[in-house]
């Protein structure tokens, strides 16, 4: 194991700011980019909670609860988010390229799975395993109760220097599911929890390294 590879299974932490450098400099190649492409490298940009915050922004647009948006409502959550470098014209294409049927609305679930990096089985299953080991009541969704006794926070040099509390880091981590503009609900929602580390998964090339950081982190 390189010594690149040891630290990133020694300290998670350090995967956002490596994924966010990633990501800027993609955006910045000069090569043309479709929107969907553009919409999530502008996502990845902002870190591990930025698709799950424009999640969190189409839910709180969806008031009927049906999991659709129209066209305003899909534009409206993306400026809402400060995606402001993407064009009226290309949230139009974007938007069109989803509405197949021309209902006039997209399926949210289905936009957010595609918006998300590739996530190839045997990481998702791992993620999986993650979020069943701490939704003890199988609700769907994890508390910062859930996340006690489950979710390690010793390599967080953050912890290890004193300066947190196990009790605020994890309510640290919780709120990076919330996204900028989160309601700190508390409640992370296993859409959001595997949309996350798809997220995070998109900075690390090796199965083997994600696994291991899964495993170490969730004590799996």
């Amino acid at each position: 194991m390189s010594d690149d590879e040891s630290y990133i299974c020694r300290d998670p932490y350090s995967l956002e700011a490596k994924l966010i450098n990633k990501s800027q400099r993609e955006l910045e190649d000069g090569t043309e980019k479709d929107p969907l492409t553009k919409l999530r490298l502008l996502c990845l940009t902002r870190g591990a909670r930025g698709i799950v915050g424009l999640g969190r922004v189409f839910r709180i647009m969806d008031d009927d609860g049906s999991k659709t948006l129209n066209e305003e409502e899909f534009s409206d959550g993306i400026k809402e988010c400060g995606l402001n470098e993407l064009t009226e014209e290309e949230i139009k294409d974007l938007f069109s390229s989803f509405d197949e049927d021309g209902s006039g609305t997209i399926d949210m679930t289905e936009f957010l799975l595609k918006l998300r990096p590739p996530l190839p089985q045997c990481r998702l299953d791992i993620i999986e395993q993650a979020f069943m080991k701490m939704d003890k009541n199988e609700d769907n969704f994890i508390t910062v109760d859930d996340l006690k006794n489950v979710y390690s926070v010793r390599e967080h040099p953050k912890y290890q220097s004193g300066e947190k509390t196990e009790h605020e880091l994890l309510t640290e981590f919780l709120n990076n599911f919330e996204g900028n503009r989160g309601n700190n609900d508390g409640t992370i929602t296993k859409e959001e929890f595997v949309n996350y580390y798809a997220t995070i998964s998109a900075s690390i090339d090796n199965n083997m390294y994600f696994d291991l950081m899964m495993r170490r982190a969730f004590a799996l």
